[in-house]
């Protein structure tokens, strides 16, 4: 059994304002973000071509993150509460968010940015669906030391005791998740887009290798408790919307092969 560290969820204080690692590893991912997307818009093919384009277009991300991921929480996981008590949504303190009502968000958000700079969507998405996986896997570095969204109970080596989690040792689903959706999924998208690729196959790639990969790491967390399994004994809330995404990107992928294969046809 592994030792859960002893990591003190606030880094450092300003005064009475407590900073928290888990808003510091936004931070960080915000920031490589931009740097890597600044990297990124010095290449001939891609839409946006400089920091400052780069910049804003991550400001309206950020945005589509809040709102949708704060929104995403409450309609699919504390939908009744929310019915009963809406102004619980702005109680962003409490916690609740939700990486798929999240993932809408930024879909609006680049939309409304597609409009501005005159642009297609997927343009946008393809550039920064890359580098997505970066916040992903930082935010669940965040979880793990705030010792939150722990796993299930487990008689595993890789097992550890959370503080919150009760006696009983639990898979460090957190852990998991930053190696699945973080990094792994980073490298696959980062060596997809080192060469041009036709409008969409990266963000295609990206609804599917997320939601495959989310949908096997959920067997690792603990469902939420307010929501539990949803059918079967075993399906999660989480796996529901995750195969959604892998069948919306198999439909997408579908429909990107037709076309490809009537253009081969015409020529």
């Amino acid at each position: 059994m592994l030792l859960y560290p002893d990591i003190n969820p606030i880094a450092f204080h300003i005064g009475p304002l407590h900073v928290h690692w888990y808003g510091i590893m936004y931070l960080i991912g915000f920031a490589l973000t931009w740097i890597l997307g600044t990297y990124r818009s010095k290449k001939p093919w891609t839409v946006l071509k400089n920091g400052e384009q780069v910049g804003d277009a991550i400001f309206y991300g950020a945005i589509g993150v809040i709102i949708g991921g704060r929104l995403g929480y409450m309609l699919f996981y504390d939908f009744m509460p929310f019915i009963e008590h809406p102004l619980t949504i702005f109680r962003i303190w409490d916690g609740g968010m939700s990486f798929h009502g999240g993932l809408i968000g930024v879909i609006i958000a680049m939309w409304l940015y597609s409009k501005k700079i005159k642009c297609n969507l997927f343009d946008l998405t393809d550039f920064f669906a890359p580098m997505v996986p970066i916040g992903l896997g930082l935010g669940r570095l965040g979880n793990f030391i705030n010792g939150e969204l722990w796993g299930r109970v487990t008689a595993s080596p890789i097992g550890m005791v959370f503080p919150t989690g009760g006696p009983l040792p639990r898979y460090p689903s957190q852990l998991i998740e930053f190696a699945l959706e973080g990094v792994l999924l980073f490298i696959f998208l980062w060596c997809l887009s080192i060469k041009p690729r036709q409008r969409s196959v990266i963000s295609i790639w990206f609804l599917i290798g997320y939601g495959v990969l989310r949908f096997v790491a959920e067997f690792f967390r603990q469902p939420d408790p307010q929501k539990g399994y949803i059918a079967f004994g075993w399906l999660t809330m989480g796996q529901l919307l995750s195969a959604i995404m892998v069948v919306l990107g198999l439909v997408l992928l579908g429909m990107l092969m037709k076309k490809r294969r009537a253009l081969w046809n015409n020529i």
